[in-house]
């Protein structure tokens, strides 16, 4: 009889992976992300375990929003007081805080309890083409072959 894999948490091998953002449409690079980072491209894919590689993004300023995004999609904040409510477009939010962009976009394809949270602490956005993650020596990989 055969029994199904499940991995245990101190057999997962983590890797990291450098993506470039550069005109690549958000919601493309946000569902590759959080596939890596949820672990979901590994033949050891377990629901339960955290399984996923580190990635790095790069270029976060640079990243496409396609048709009216960039004016029409709004991102809302909320304070809990009496008109406490902001509301940022996605263009304003790219040109003032890129990273936020592509984390937010990410975190909702992620699960919403500690797991998804542990997963997402695995993530580092820059806005420019540096990071300071060289010494982990990231695999790069193109994004355009993986969608």
């Amino acid at each position: 009889m055969r029994q199904t894999y499940m991995a245990k948490k101190n057999e997962v091998e983590r890797n990291w992976v450098l993506l470039d953002a550069t005109d690549v449409p958000l919601g493309r690079l946000s569902t590759v992300v959080a596939s890596i980072l949820r672990g979901k491209n590994k033949p050891t894919y377990t629901p339960h375990v955290d399984t996923g590689d580190f990635v790095i993004v790069i270029n976060a300023d640079k990243v496409a929003l396609t048709g009216h995004k960039a004016t029409d999609k709004k991102y809302y904040n909320y304070s809990g007081h009496p008109g406490g409510m902001r509301v940022t477009t996605a263009g304003a939010m790219r040109e003032k805080t890129p990273g936020r962009l592509i984390e937010r976009s990410v975190k909702g394809m992620l699960p919403d309890n500690r797991l998804g949270r542990k997963q997402f602490s695995k993530l580092f956005v820059y806005a420019g083409s540096e990071h300071n993650h060289a010494a982990q020596q990231p695999e790069t990989l193109d994004i355009n072959t993986l969608i």
